[in-house]
């Protein structure tokens, strides 16, 4: 496996099998990823609320506005310096 970051449609894809109750180990190797990318990217979606298998929620649109938030804060904190 090559380190790579997720996009949206990955997260997308990871939406999609996580709400059908797929593992993370079945979804890390549908998308090619480590299995941790999964769970920090989990981690990262993180609604707060339980999803329909009794998990926790995952949003692949509240995920990505969160990565994009990060990068933002990274790029000023730079300039501040």
């Amino acid at each position: 496996m090559t380190k790579r970051h997720l996009n949206l449609q990955d997260r997308m894809e990871l939406e999609e099998l996580y709400g059908k109750g797929s593992g993370v180990e079945q979804i890390a190797a549908k998308l090619k990823v480590h299995r941790s990318t999964v769970y920090n990217e989990l981690k990262r979606g993180d609604t707060g609320e339980m999803d329909g298998n009794g998990r926790i929620g995952y949003s692949a649109e509240l995920a990505q506005r969160t990565i994009i938030e990060n990068y933002r804060r990274r790029r000023t904190a730079g300039r501040a310096k």
